[in-house]
């Protein structure tokens, strides 16, 4: 017959290694407004203090960007932060019948 005891604890020979998880920052995301030739500036002024909680200085300054150099950064955020606000400004524009696009980029 077997040795064998299914009662009896056989695990004095088990080597247990314990594992730290690796946790990593998640990548993070610029949301942009691109320059249009037919959108307000009130308009974008509008839609950086409404969704980026921008104060109407910073909100012009941004804007002005966007004008003169066709791209200006409203803020940085984790992906699923920065696509709701990409989808969010993006349906509002086309709400008000401007094509005002906002995309964004990994930093």
């Amino acid at each position: 017959m077997s040795d064998f005891n299914p009662f009896q604890d056989n695990d004095d020979d088990l080597v247990v290694q314990e594992t730290k998880p690796k946790l990593q920052i998640p990548p993070l995301y610029k949301v942009i407004l691109l320059n249009d030739d037919f959108t307000p500036m009130d308009f974008v002024v509008e839609v950086l203090m409404d969704f980026f909680g921008m104060s109407e200085e910073l909100a012009t300054q941004v804007m002005l960007q966007i004008h003169t150099q066709g791209v200006g950064v409203c803020g940085t955020y984790t992906k699923d932060v920065a696509e709701t606000k990409v989808t969010i400004v993006n349906e509002y524009s086309r709400e008000h019948q401007h094509p005002l696009l906002c995309s964004m980029e990994v930093v």
